[in-house]
C-alpha cells in the first residue's frame, strides 16, 4: 500500500493480543495505537483523530457496546469493527444496529481483520485517493505498467533517474533518444516506457534488431517493396518506416547496423520521406526514433564503423542504464518479483527466499544483468521442490562465480550445456557473440539451446 496510512486504535484488555495485532497491521503500513482499558481508549481518542477503531465487546468496568454508542456520537466519521471471544447473535445484531461496520469472533486469523479493514469505506476512500495520487506522481502509472512488462523494477537512485529521463523524453515526441547500457539491462523496456507514456501511445511501437537484418534484405525490410521488384516479392510490403508512421521506431543494437544502411537511414530520418524498393512514389512518414546500444559508439565512430552524422541525429537525448552489479539494492525487489511471477506461471506455491541467497546474489557480478537474473530465477523455480530458495538452487557457490560452472565432469552433454551457459553469461546473453566464442554458428547455438532447454526470455510483452 506504499505510503498510505490508515490510523487505527485497538481497544482490547488482552495486552498480548492487542500487541500482536498492532505488529501485524504495522507491517501492512497502517498507523496503529493500542489501549487496554476504556479510560486509555478515550484518552487516546482525545489526543489524535482515528479512521478506525477495533473494539472488544468485553472490557473491564464497561461494555464494549456502551463504548460503541459513545464513540459513534463523539466521533461519527470514525468506523468501528467489533471483536469478541464470547459473541452471541444478539450482541452482533446490537453492535450492527449501533453503527459497527463489521464484527469478528475470536479466535480469528490476522488476515481476517485485514480483510475486514479493507472492506471499510474509510479504507476504500483513502485507497482511491492514494491510487489517484500515485498515478499523478508516479514515474510509471498503473495503466502504463499494464502495457509493459514490469521487469524494470528498482529502488536505487540510478533507476529513478533513468525513469525520470524517460518520463521527460515521453513529453517530446520529436526528440530522438539513444539508450545505452550493457546487454540485459532493460533498454527495450525503457524505450517502451517512453512510447507508451507519450501522446502517441496508441500508435505503433516497431522494434527492430539492427544486427538481425540480413544484408540482402536491408532495404526491403526498412523501406518496403512493391510487388515484382525482385524475385520473391510476390506482394507489396510495408517497411519498418511505414509501419512506425505516427509512432516509434526502436532500433536495437544500432552499433551492429551495416555501414551501407546508415546513410539511407539518416536520409529517411532527415527527410521523413521514403520510396519502396522498385517503387517511384514518395511516401511521407513521421516517427520518433529510439535507438539502443551496448557498445561504445564513439569508439566505432573513430574506427569508421559508425557514421558521426547519424550518431548526432540519434542521440538528442541520451539515457544510460547502469549495470545491475552497480545497484545491488535493486537485486532483492527484482528477485521477489521474478519469484512471484514464475510461481504464478508455473502454478507453484511461492517459496520463501533464504537471506543468504540475497546476499550471495549481491556479490555476483551479473554479466547478463536483469535478463540473467530472470533466467536464473526461472530455472531455479522449475527445478526447486522445496519451500525455500537458497544459493544451491542458483548454483552460486562463491562470489562472482558463473552459474553452471562446475568442477570437471566427464559427461559430454553436461559439459556442453555448461559451456553454452558460460559463454552466454560471459557475453551478457548475446547469442551472436556467444556463438563466436564457442566456435559455432548462431543457428547451431540456437539448436543446442533448444536441446538443453536453455531459454532467453524476451523482456517485453
Amino acid at each position: 500500500m506504499g505510503k498510505m496510512k490508515l490510523r487505527v486504535l485497538i481497544l482490547d484488555d488482552e495486552a498480548d493480543f492487542a500487541g500482536e495485532l498492532k505488529e501485524f497491521l504495522q507491517l501492512r503500513d497502517f498507523e496503529v495505537y493500542t489501549a487496554n482499558t476504556p479510560g486509555e481508549g478515550f484518552e487516546s481518542l482525545r489526543r489524535r483523530p482515528y479512521d478506525l477503531m477495533i473494539l472488544d465487546v468485553r472490557l473491564p468496568g464497561m461494555s464494549g457496546l456502551d463504548i460503541l454508542q459513545q464513540v459513534r456520537k463523539l466521533y461519527p466519521s470514525m468506523e468501528v469493527i467489533m471483536i469478541s471471544g464470547h459473541g452471541d447473535m444478539d450482541t452482533v445484531i446490537q453492535a450492527m444496529r449501533d453503527g459497527a461496520i463489521d464484527y469478528l469472533r475470536k479466535p480469528f486469523r490476522h488476515i481476517d481483520i485485514q480483510l475486514a479493514i479493507e472492506r471499510t469505506e474509510k479504507y476504500l476512500q483513502l485507497y482511491r485517493q492514494y491510487r489517484e495520487m500515485q498515478d499523478q506522481h508516479s514515474l510509471i502509472s498503473s495503466e502504463l505498467e499494464r502495457m509493459i512488462d514490469r521487469t524494470f523494477i528498482g529502488e536505487s537512485r540510478a533507476i529513478r533517474q533513468v525513469l525520470e529521463l524517460a518520463s521527460t523524453a515521453s513529453k517530446y515526441p520529436n526528440t530522438n533518444v539513444l539508450i545505452t547500457g550493457e546487454s540485459g539491462t532493460g533498454k527495450e523496456i525503457i524505450a517502451r516506457v517512453i512510447h507508451y507514456a507519450s501522446a502517441q501511445h496508441k500508435q505503433a511501437f516497431v522494434a527492430v534488431n539492427s544486427s538481425a537484418v540480413t544484408d540482402s534484405l536491408l532495404e526491403s525490410e526498412f523501406f518496403g517493396h512493391v510487388k515484382g521488384s525482385f524475385t520473391g516479392a510476390i506482394n507489396d510490403k510495408k517497411g519498418y518506416f511505414e509501419m512506425a508512421n505516427g509512432g516509434t521506431l526502436f532500433l536495437d543494437e544500432i552499433a551492429d547496423m551495416p555501414f551501407v544502411l546508415q546513410a539511407k537511414i539518416l536520409r529517411a530520418i532527415e527527410e521523413k520521406k521514403i520510396k519502396r524498393v522498385g517503387g517511384s512514389e514518395e511516401i511521407q512518414v513521421d516517427f520518433r526514433i529510439i535507438a539502443a546500444t551496448n557498445h561504445n559508439v564513439e569508439n566505432l565512430i573513430e574506427s569508421r564503423q559508425f557514421r558521426l552524422d547519424l550518431f548526432h541525429r540519434l542521440n538528442t537525448l541520451t539515457i544510460h542504464i547502469p549495470p545491475l552489479r552497480e545497484r545491488p539494492e535493486d537485486i532483492e525487489p527484482l528477485l521477489r518479483y521474478f519469484v512471484n511471477n514464475f510461481a504464478v506461471k508455473l502454478n507453484k506455491p511461492i517459496p520463501r527466499i533464504n537471506a543468504q541467497l540475497t546476499e550471495t546474489l549481491k556479490e555476483y557480478s551479473f554479466p547478463g544483468n536483469v535478463r540473467e537474473l530472470r533466467n536464473m530465477v526461472e530455472r531455479a523455480m522449475i527445478f526447486c521442490n522445496t519451500q525455500t530458495l537458497s544459493p544451491v538452487d542458483f548454483k552460486l557457490t562463491g562470489s562472482g562465480q558463473v552459474p553452471g560452472q562446475k568442477n570437471v565432469v566427464l559427461n559430454l552433454d553436461e559439459q556442453e550445456q555448461n559451456l553454452i551457459l558460460l559463454a552466454l553469461n560471459e557475453t551478457g546473453y548475446n547469442q551472436v557473440m556467444a556463438a563466436r566464442m564457442l566456435g559455432i554458428s548462431r543457428d547451431s547455438l540456437i539448436r543446442r539451446m533448444k536441446k538443453f532447454n536453455i531459454r532467453i526470455m524476451k523482456e517485453q510483452t
